[in-house]
């Protein structure tokens, strides 16, 4: 394993009540610094991969390692282990309201930080810093479930960002945000990127491909990797996108 790998997987395959297949045998390395969008239909996998990658699952078969270590149901009992996985790795999910539950957003935000043994104080600077980068002050003690859409999800992102983790993993993280909010989140991933954050995100957002990915993986409906390349290659790729179910036939050409 290279020193720069961040994410290996080797041969991995889960199915959930060990019956309905979502990974089928995915093999792949993110590197440190890279920005990896994870592309394909509804249901073919890319959800559950983040998922894996993010400890919150684990391999039905084949083997998972993160930072150079396995990751396993019982490596991640380890109150260490798991405690230093955490702190490298964030992730948003689709859904804000399933990651946005505390009383107002200035206690979302201090939760990840209070929660990984910080003081008070220091606790309290991160979420003002985030806050303001951001742009959400004025949100600060309002109630999650009061926001918009957009809202809460600039709120979700603070509550991974405020814990400074050198892994963030997006699932449609553009999905059901007006146009505005949209270019928000895709210029703020590409900020992050530039950054030298590693990211992953599993998307349908073609058109915003270039900015956000320095490499495309492309899942099958039969939930394996069928191909993987630079956006321009895959975007260029037109029976590709059709056999994966990314485009229909009367879509216009995307490059």
């Amino acid at each position: 394993m290279a020193s720069d790998d961040v994410f290996v997987c080797d041969d991995v395959r889960y199915a959930y009540l060990d019956r309905y297949p979502a990974l089928d045998g995915v093999s792949l390395t993110v590197r440190r610094g890279e920005r990896v969008a994870l592309l394909g239909a509804n249901g073919c996998g890319k959800s559950t991969l983040l998922k894996l990658l993010d400890g919150l699952i684990f391999p039905t078969s084949g083997t998972f390692t993160a930072f150079g270590e396995p990751i396993t149901e019982d490596t991640m009992e380890d109150e260490q282990m798991s405690r230093a996985f955490r702190e490298r790795v964030g992730f948003v999910f689709q859904n804000s309201d399933a990651q946005v539950f505390s009383p107002t957003v200035r206690e979302e935000i201090a939760f990840g930080p209070l929660q990984l043994g910080l003081d008070r104080d220091e606790a309290s600077r991160r979420v003002d810093d985030l806050l303001a980068f951001l742009g959400i002050t004025d949100l600060a003690d309002r109630a999650p479930f009061q926001l918009s859409g957009g809202q809460k999800k600039k709120v979700a992102i603070a509550s991974i960002l405020v814990m400074s983790p050198e892994v963030l993993l997006f699932d449609e993280p553009t999905a059901a945000l007006d146009p505005r909010s949209q270019q928000w989140l895709t210029d703020l991933i590409h900020q992050l990127g530039e950054a030298g954050r590693t990211i992953v995100h599993a998307t349908h957002d073609l058109e915003a491909l270039p900015l956000l990915a320095d490499r495309c993986l492309v899942f099958t409906e039969d939930h394996q990797i069928i191909a993987e390349g630079t956006p321009d290659e895959v975007l260029a790729d037109r029976d590709l996108l059709l056999s994966v179910n990314l485009i229909h036939e009367r879509t216009r050409p995307l490059r």
